[in-house]
């Protein structure tokens, strides 16, 4: 048994496609209300914060993939993920799964040095420091024997479905929509993106190799980064729409987090948007090199024939 803690999120349910194309057909998902995926998954309700029901649901799994994920609100961050966390990893070593833990990059330093799995988890505010936290909780319970595990970590996404990052909101959508994309500070400076189908797949595929486990993993992104200002016209240029984009200033940015608290609360990411954003993921590609990474031509293609298909 293959089980997906937080299976109703992008990331989630590509995991389970790519897991039954790949891997095994005795897929578990769980999630507060789980819908199917594939005809075959098994479906479980609970709530991850409770610690009996994450008991439950890791309950005879030999691998357990965490994708949950926790809405921009940053005291809900600092009092739940925690909890979370030693929630899944007591019930992992309770019940012997290996335990493989999507994860961000909130606790890197926001400046343009190139991240690695080595760099230095330096937050610049409360989100970035419980994601460090909580990343340094589960690599303790490895150290210790506690618990079989690794981490793979991704950059800001961009992807099809329900994907939900700020490119995807702030540019991806708007274009679609025929309006004019929203950059935040700097439209000139390189952007690591990372598709989520890619993420999902390479997930799959380190948590179903053995001597995976044990380490911290940046899943694979296409390395020819481009700056805000050529993903519009690329993705202008496949949507068949205007490259129309206006530039956010910090002031402004500012002015509409007093109005929005989802804003408000990311704003502490605002430093990785002046800067360029180096994601490095060699140690996967020399693991895998068969490993086909989608480029951002091939990934915004994608995201433009989806959209025409559900609007047909």
């Amino acid at each position: 048994m293959q089980t997906i803690l937080g299976a109703s999120g992008q990331i989630g349910r590509e995991l389970a496609l790519h897991l039954k194309r790949d891997f095994t057909s005795d897929i578990r998902l769980v999630s507060r209300r789980p819908e199917k995926i594939n005809e075959t998954d098994e479906l479980l309700s609970a709530d991850l914060l409770d610690a009996e029901q994450t008991l439950r649901a890791v309950e005879g799994s030999e691998i357990v993939y965490l994708t949950a994920g926790l809405p921009m609100d940053t005291q809900l961050w600092v009092e739940q993920w925690p909890i979370l966390m030693r929630n899944v990893i007591d019930a992992c070593a309770a019940h012997n799964a290996k335990l493989v833990y999507f994860d961000n990059t909130y606790m890197y330093p926001q400046t343009d040095q190139p991240q690695t799995e080595d760099s230095p988890f330096e937050p610049n505010g409360a989100k970035g420091m419980v994601r460090g936290e909580i990343a340094t909780m589960l690599l303790d319970a490895m150290a210790q024997g506690r618990v079989q595990a690794m981490i793979c970590r991704a950059p800001e996404f961009y992807g099809p479905g329900k994907t939900q990052s700020i490119t995807n909101a702030t540019v991806i959508e708007n274009l679609l929509a025929g309006k004019s994309a929203k950059v935040f500070l700097r439209d000139d400076v390189l952007r690591t993106l990372i598709y989520t189908p890619d993420a999902s797949r390479a997930m799959a595929l380190l948590g179903n190799t053995p001597d995976a486990y044990g380490q911290t993993w940046h899943l694979p992104c296409d390395d020819n980064r481009l700056t805000y200002r050529q993903f519009i016209e690329l993705a202008a240029e496949i949507f068949g729409v205007e490259a129309n984009y206006t530039v956010l200033k910090r002031w402004q940015l500012w002015l509409a987090g007093l109005a929005n608290k989802t804003l408000r609360d990311a704003a502490e990411l605002l430093p990785r948007y002046k800067a360029d954003n180096i994601f490095v993921s060699d140690k996967f590609k020399s693991r895998f090199p068969d490993f086909q990474v989608t480029t951002f031509r091939q990934g915004l293609s994608a995201i433009g024939e989806e959209r025409a298909l559900r609007s047909n």
